[in-house]
Order: C-alpha cells, then sequence, then structure tokens
C-alpha cells in the first residue's frame, strides 16, 4: 500500500488491560470510531491527554489508530484469508484488536513477535481470555507472509466480507490504496488516469497541521516565528505547524491563532476578497459548527466594521462556535441553516454545506468505510436546501459562497449549476487569491486537491444574487 507511514522506534510493551499504553490508546480510539460512530480526530486527542503518554509513545499511539483507520479495507481482506472467516461472524472488539495487530505486522516497523504479543495480550485483557487463542492463530498466520505476497495471494480471490475485490484493475487499486471501490471509482471520474492512483495515496498520508494566523491578532510572520513553522503558500494568514501539539502553540491558547485547513482558509477568504456595491456589514455562516470559518470571518469582520452571524442548530457545536469567536464581531444563532434568515438581509453568505467529507480523508480515516453512495444522495438534498436559503437571504448584488469539503459533482458542481438555472443569481469569477492557485479550475468553480496543493480538496464556487 501507498502512503502508509511507518511507526519509529522499538515497540512500547503492553500493560495487560491497561489504559496507559499507545497500543491500548489505540484500541479504544477503534471501538469509539467503531461502536460510537465517533471520528478519530476527536476521540484520539482526548485518549492521549488522558494516557498521559510521552510525546514518542503518543507518536506511536496515533500512528496505529491511524493507520488501521485508514487500511481498514486491505486489513479486512488479509484477515478474513487468515482466519478463514467472515469477519462479521467475530466478536467486534475482537476484530478491531487483529486489525491493529495486523497494521502493525504489515506496514510498520515493530518486530512481528512483538505485535502478535501485545496484542494478544490486549485481547486477553481488554476484550476476553477465551478469544486470545484465536487471536494468536490468526496474528501468527499473517506474520507468515509479507504484504506483497498476501496481496499476491488475495489478487485471484474475492473477498465478499472486506468489501474489497482484487481480481478487478479498480479492486486492485482499492486494495492496494484501501479505499472503497465506489470512491475510487469517482476518483477515476474526477482525474485524469495518471493522478488517480497519486490521489488516492495521498489520503493515506498524515496531514501536516495548518495554523491560521487571525487578523488583527497576530501576523503571519510573528506565528511562523513563534512556532518555528513555515509560511503557506496559498493563504495570506497560513503557517505550516512543523511539529508538535497545535494546543500548547501560544497564540492558539491566547485564540490569536487557530487551527485551520489552508484550504478551507483560502475558500473563506475568497468571499470576503469578492468585490461588492453598496453595504457590505451584514455577514452570515449559515453553516457555522465548529467555527474555524465564523473565526476567521469574525476577525475580518471587526476590521472591517461588519458583523457576522454564525448559525448552527446543534447546540454543542454552537457552543465550540461561540468559544472559537469570543471578543469577535460575531452571533451564534442555534437554528436551522435551510429555514433561518430574513429575506434580502445579508452582504455575503458563506454555505460550508456538510457533506461526505470525503476531501478530508487524511484527517478523518474511518469516513471512507462509512459512507455509500447513497448518503451522499441524501446529502446532496440538504446541500440544495442550504444553498436556496442563502440566496434567499441575500440581498441583490450580494454575494454566496458555496463551500465543500468534497469533490464529488453531486456535492459540488451539480448543486450549484442547478440553483444558477433558477435564474436568480450568476456565477462570480474567483478573486486572485483563489484564481492565482495553479490547476484548481472546474468549468466556472475552484476545486482543490490533496495531491495537488497540499490542502483537504476544498470546492469553491462564488455566486452574486441578481
Amino acid at each position: 500500500m501507498v502512503g502508509l507511514s511507518k511507526a519509529n522506534g522499538r515497540p512500547t510493551q503492553t500493560r495487560r488491560g491497561g489504559r496507559n499504553n499507545p497500543r491500548r490508546v489505540a484500541f479504544d480510539t477503534l471501538r469509539a470510531v467503531s461502536a460510537d460512530d465517533a471520528y478519530a480526530n476527536l476521540v484520539l486527542p482526548k485518549a492521549l491527554a488522558a494516557a498521559n503518554l510521552s510525546e514518542r509513545d503518543s507518536r506511536l499511539a496515533t500512528e496505529l489508530a491511524y493507520g488501521t483507520l485508514r487500511a481498514q479495507g486491505t486489513l479486512d481482506a488479509v484477515l478474513t484469508a487468515a482466519s478463514g472467516r467472515d469477519l462479521t461472524d467475530l466478536r467486534p472488539d475482537l476484530v478491531d484488536a487483529l486489525r491493529l495487530g495486523a497494521y502493525q505486522i504489515l506496514w510498520t516497523r515493530i518486530d512481528a513477535y512483538a505485535a502478535v504479543s501485545t496484542t494478544v495480550g490486549l485481547v486477553k485483557g481488554a476484550v476476553a481470555p477465551k478469544v486470545s487463542g484465536l487471536a494468536n492463530a490468526v496474528l501468527r498466520k499473517v506474520a507468515d507472509r509479507s504484504f506483497e505476497q498476501w496481496r499476491a495471494e488475495l489478487m485471484d480471490t474475492p473477498r465478499a466480507s472486506s468489501g474489497l475485490d482484487p481480481t478487478t484493475t479498480r479492486g486492485r487499486l482499492a486494495f492496494d490504496q484501501s479505499h472503497p471501490e465506489w470512491i475510487v471509482a469517482e476518483f477515476e471520474s474526477l482525474l485524469p488516469e495518471s493522478e488517480v492512483e497519486a490521489a488516492l495515496a495521498e489520503n493515506n498520508s498524515a496531514p501536516q497541521v495548518h495554523l491560521t494566523a487571525r487578523p488583527g491578532r497576530i501576523t503571519r510572520s510573528d506565528l511562523a516565528s513563534q512556532t518555528g513553522g513555515e509560511v503557506g503558500r496559498w493563504s495570506p494568514y497560513a503557517v505550516y505547524l512543523s511539529a508538535g501539539d497545535p494546543g500548547r502553540v501560544p497564540a492558539v491558547a491566547a485564540k490569536a491563532a487557530g487551527v485551520q485547513d489552508e484550504g478551507s482558509q483560502a475558500v473563506t477568504l475568497a468571499l470576503t476578497d469578492t468585490a461588492i456595491e453598496g453595504s457590505d456589514a451584514a455577514w452570515v455562516d449559515l453553516c457555522a459548527g465548529p467555527g474555524g470559518k465564523s473565526a476567521l470571518l469574525g476577525s475580518l469582520a471587526r476590521e472591517r466594521s461588519a458583523r457576522v452571524t454564525a448559525v448552527e442548530p446543534a447546540a454543542h457545536r454552537a457552543d465550540l462556535v461561540r468559544e472559537n469567536t469570543t471578543d469577535m464581531p460575531v452571533e451564534v444563532v442555534e437554528a436551522d441553516g435551510r429555514r433561518w434568515g430574513r429575506a434580502d438581509g445579508a452582504d455575503r453568505v458563506l454555505v460550508d454545506a456538510p457533506c461526505s467529507g470525503l476531501g478530508a480523508l487524511r484527517r478523518r480515516p474511518e469516513a471512507r468505510w462509512r459512507k455509500q453512495p447513497v448518503d451522499v444522495a441524501e446529502l446532496s438534498r440538504l446541500q440544495r436546501a442550504l444553498l436556496h436559503n442563502a440566496v434567499r437571504i441575500t440581498r441583490r448584488g450580494g454575494v454566496v459562497a458555496y463551500v465543500t469539503c468534497s469533490p464529488l459533482w453531486a456535492e459540488t458542481k451539480d448543486i450549484v449549476d442547478s440553483v444558477v438555472a433558477e435564474g436568480h443569481v450568476e456565477v462570480v469569477e474567483s478573486p486572485a487569491l483563489v484564481s492565482e492557485i495553479p490547476d484548481t479550475t472546474a468549468g466556472p468553480y475552484r476545486q482543490l486537491w490533496p495531491h495537488r496543493h497540499g490542502t483537504d480538496a476544498m470546492f469553491l464556487a462564488l455566486l452574486r444574487r441578481v
């Protein structure tokens, strides 16, 4: 598999059942994702803090959790062959432990014997002693072959329970890059053939942390100096964090800076950089939670004597927006963005629509296994309703930015095209900040890609109410 990183250093021995070791932290994260539909990027930081691990063990736990989630489909194909069973016949917590062990065996520098031994110990303490023998037998069989040998064996054997069929050309690519075949098919329809594998491989890489220097609070150069990071390529406020916990950056702790993907910054700034005539004081973030874009809008609004209304239906996410926008001209409203607002009342509206998240698989590796094409169809209806309402609440001459973290046409181009066809808006060319980023043109719209730009796959359409 291309792009899955290697865990460094000697393995830390698992203390059976103990929660203050990296393998147990990784396992607990996998269980939260599998059993509770949790997001690893939200669960893992809390688990690391609670376990009080060393920096080295924190890196190991992060690699094991994220790597196992990325590789899940490929791991399941190998485990199905090694066990001779449909994995759905096994208890789910045992399957998560087997995935964790198999990932260490096949894709890290951890010694296979140590990977088997520590995983069996984990099963005894965290799953059930009675199934530890099965875990030992399956993982030993996994360890009998390298990844390349397993791949060769599986090329002629479809594994329905894993969701991957390596006997087809697309199935082999899905197996090698550990993506569901329907996502591979979507990428094949969106990208030149020469880029598809690189795009899938990039989803298996650990993303660099991007910070945003909030205007009026800290400059990008000062933030780069404070962190030892590198200034971004595309956003005038972006800094790439070279290493370390962003929560420990003084500017982040003081809310003078925030963690925000550079692509997210760029599409937000495209809204505020687009020229409009007349009033420019009423801005709306129609899908505000958890508040990263609202905070950037609020910082800019403070400098331009504008105010932002941040709309978020979920109370806990609305609280996150409030926390992110303290001391900014931002009012948080708990409401449904499909129905909220007075007609013709806003000058600028951002619609960061809920989506499949397939543009951020580096950060949310579990999303690839959760989503199905039917989910995209359901999301499309929500996205279209949000964009319709955004147009309704925007005054004539005002601007709407429709944004998603997905490259799929069903969530991007198709949504915007259908609204434009109704005749109430016209497409606006992106300002220089976005239009000068190379290889982003997607018809009259803009599409960023991780493998091209180092950002999430953010889509942007700018529309003017006419």
